[in-house]
């Protein structure tokens, strides 16, 4: 089953006063582009995040949103800064030796004092916050590639709908074709007879003039080219697997016989469905471009 570039998932996990919550979004790109916003506190899982992806998203531009919240009580500590302190007391002391001032130092009045007591938040442990992430991210992952799966059932159908169409007007030209060669052996033959005014026509001569025309519109081998390239599109759409560049290439190759026809044709009838193909075929190519 094919699966869209384009897609949303979200996934949130919390163990021990830790939380987690992961948003991945996914847009078009040629390649596999994996940009990720992840708290600095974290930053050393990254690595892991970016190979996590790649086990399951193999093409489009991925931005990831990492959140991370500690409200754990072991993740905070308070640290008394004891040479910054005894500077303080000392320089009241003095303060009130040499003004005769009242002595009234207390622990509140010394705490109040900047940076005696530092807030500091205490190192992560790697392997329980990955845990956590893990869990929130393949939530997230799962819930990306649901939506570009679900995307891609509709991008398959269409897509489906369209090949369908080609191969109607492939039909109707190979129907066609054998009609061009007769239509131009008759006209060639009345001209002739206009020509000469008479009855009796060189058939050497016309059977030759016939087959050298035959040969230079014959489109036999583009029709069977595209009968191919038909039957390997519609294989490739059932594939369970990333099919996008390999679709693009069958599309080029297409466009590549069809234009070929066009080039060759001297007949309304015929140009009329190498231009209906090549408006699908243009509508495919703007479909698989959104294809992983």
């Amino acid at each position: 089953m094919i699966k869209s570039m384009t897609g949303f998932g979200r996934g949130k996990a919390e163990e021990d006063g830790r939380e987690l919550t992961v948003e991945i979004k996914s847009l078009n790109h040629r390649y596999c582009d994996i940009g990720i916003r992840i708290p600095k506190q974290i930053s050393f899982l990254e690595d892991k995040v970016r190979a996590s992806i790649r086990k399951k998203v193999s093409r489009g531009k991925i931005e990831v949103y990492i959140n991370y919240d500690n409200l754990g009580k072991e993740s905070k500590s308070i640290i008394i800064d004891e040479e910054l302190a005894s500077a303080y007391v000392r320089s009241v002391k003095c303060l009130k030796d040499m003004y005769n001032l009242k002595d009234d130092i207390s622990v509140t009045s010394v705490a109040q004092f900047p940076d005696i007591l530092v807030l500091k938040k205490l190192g992560e442990d790697e392997e329980k916050i990955w845990a956590i992430l893990d869990r929130a991210l393949n939530d997230a992952l799962d819930a990306l590639v649901n939506m570009r799966s679900s995307e891609g059932e509709n991008l398959m159908l269409d897509l489906l709908k369209r090949t369908d169409l080609i191969e109607n007007n492939i039909k109707e030209i190979s129907i066609r074709a054998p009609e061009v060669v007769k239509n131009y052996k008759d006209r060639l033959e009345s001209r002739i007879k206009d020509l000469l005014e008479q009855k009796i026509v060189d058939e050497a001569r016309l059977a030759t003039e016939v087959a050298i025309f035959s040969d230079r519109c014959s489109i036999d081998e583009e029709l069977i080219r595209l009968g191919s390239h038909i039957r390997q599109l519609r294989e490739t759409l059932g594939f369970n697997q990333p099919v996008g560049r390999k679709l693009d290439f069958l599309l080029q190759e297409m466009n590549r016989e069809i234009n070929t026809i066009g080039s060759k044709a001297s007949d309304l009838d015929i140009i009329n469905h190498v231009v209906e193909i090549k408006s699908d075929l243009e509508k495919i190519k703007e479909q698989i471009q959104n294809i992983e």
